[in-house]
């Protein structure tokens, strides 16, 4: 199969001094620093610079004469326990030593108060601290759509509360989840524990673009805004109609539902709205990340994996993380072919080799290949450009040779 190398110009704007800004927007808050322990919060997610951002929120804080420390918050992930998020904030490079603050790991919470589908929790770290510093990026959720999405507010619900509040939060049917999302959200912000915000807008390219510090009471309101300047960055596949998308890595650093479902255009929730584009026959995943400990939560979005995938399963991670959210059609098997080339070839046997395009991941869509039949409507797509000279897709022990 030849395939055209294609170039995608996403929005870039990376910031060129992260501490400086973290610094700079925790100073302009004008809100008087808790003189006691402050709990910052550290989620799971792939999130560019983070080491940086959070190291600099505990500097800021330190010098103002409080006492940071680090809370894993992250619901239900590696398998809902102590010792494994505090094992996955590790792998991140989110350390004691690195942060210079330490880490509380606990799936221990207090109740904060109630909604229609059950009890708000609130890590018991994060409720005996004088405050919380809310952190995390700013994107679109994989399940629903909604002024707040994923963010401050859901790092709030879901991180801060554990597996509890996951629980509680996914008990909600999923059209339903927007608006359960603000009044948990709200239950947490009227505890009083919530110091500040700081949240983070990523570039096309994955890069920190913007830091956004916001006061407790601008949460709700600022969300919103911050939401939908992220879709000014977003990227998004060039092509809207397509018969086979070959991406080459899925997992939870490159987005909750290891594949991105407003990337795929689909996102697999029974009886629940999807999206219009774009429009995607087959799907094919030929990769686990290894910084997602296993976690293969989307795997079901694919239609065929690769035996390399499923062998890198953890098997009750995956389902600790799909059952909270109570989607099960995330966590079924594919059909599974042995390798690369065993999978890309039988795919094109079935369905054709027009209209494929292969991506590294969903998360990363700078450099793509695209089947040659594609070239016209990439060639009019203004952010595309196409290297002159097509590649060949070739293997070396059963895996594809394309340099993403």
């Amino acid at each position: 199969m030849r395939l055209l190398r294609v170039q995608q110009d996403l929005v870039s704007n990376p910031l060129p001094d992260v501490t400086a800004e973290v610094h700079r927007q925790l100073d302009a808050l004008g809100l008087e620093v808790p003189q006691g322990e402050v709990a910052i919060t550290a989620g799971s997610r792939g999130i560019c610079n983070i080491v940086q951002i959070t190291r600099a929120a505990g500097e800021w804080l330190r010098a103002r004469g409080a006492r940071p420390f680090l809370v894993p918050a992250m619901g239900s992930h590696n398998g809902a326990t102590a010792a494994g998020q505090r094992q996955m904030l590790e792998s991140l490079g989110i350390t004691e030593e690195a942060m210079e603050m330490p880490i509380r790991a606990s799936m221990d919470c207090v109740e904060v108060g109630n909604v229609a589908t059950g009890p708000v929790w609130m890590d018991r770290h994060c409720w005996e601290a004088d405050g919380v510093l809310v952190l995390n990026r700013i994107k679109l959720h994989t399940c629903f759509s909604g002024p707040v999405q994923s963010g401050l507010v859901k790092m709030m619900v879901v991180g801060m509360g554990k597996i509890r509040s996951a629980q509680t939060f996914h008990s909600a049917p999923t059209a339903q989840m927007k608006t359960m999302l603000l009044e948990m959200g709200q239950l947490l912000l009227d505890s009083g524990k919530i110091w500040a915000g700081l949240a983070i807008l990523e570039d096309g390219f994955d890069q920190t673009a913007e830091l956004h510090a916001v006061r407790p009471d601008k949460i709700l309101t600022t969300e919103p805004r911050l939401l939908e300047r992220h879709r000014h960055y977003f990227p998004q596949l060039p092509i809207d109609e397509l018969n086979v998308l070959v991406v080459d890595s899925i997992g939870k650093t490159y987005s909750g539902t290891g594949m991105d479902t407003n990337v795929l255009g689909y996102r697999g929730v029974r009886d629940y709205e999807d999206l219009e584009k774009p429009n995607i026959q087959i799907i094919a995943a030929l990769s686990l990340a290894e910084a997602s400990g296993g976690n293969a939560i989307g795997v079901g979005l694919a239609d065929f994996i690769t035996q390399k995938l499923r062998r890198a399963i953890d098997e009750h991670k995956t389902f600790i993380n799909v059952f909270t959210t109570g989607e099960m059609e995330r966590a079924k098997i594919p059909a599974t072919l042995a390798h690369d080339q065993e999978l890309i070839e039988r795919v094109a046997e079935r369905y054709g080799s027009r209209r494929w395009l292969f991506i590294a991941n969903t998360l990363h869509l700078g450099r793509l290949y695209a089947s040659e039949d594609l070239r016209e409507e990439i060639e009019a797509h203004p952010l595309c450009t196409i290297d002159p000279k097509p590649v060949e897709l070739t293997y070396a022990e059963g895996r594809h040779q394309l340099a993403f």
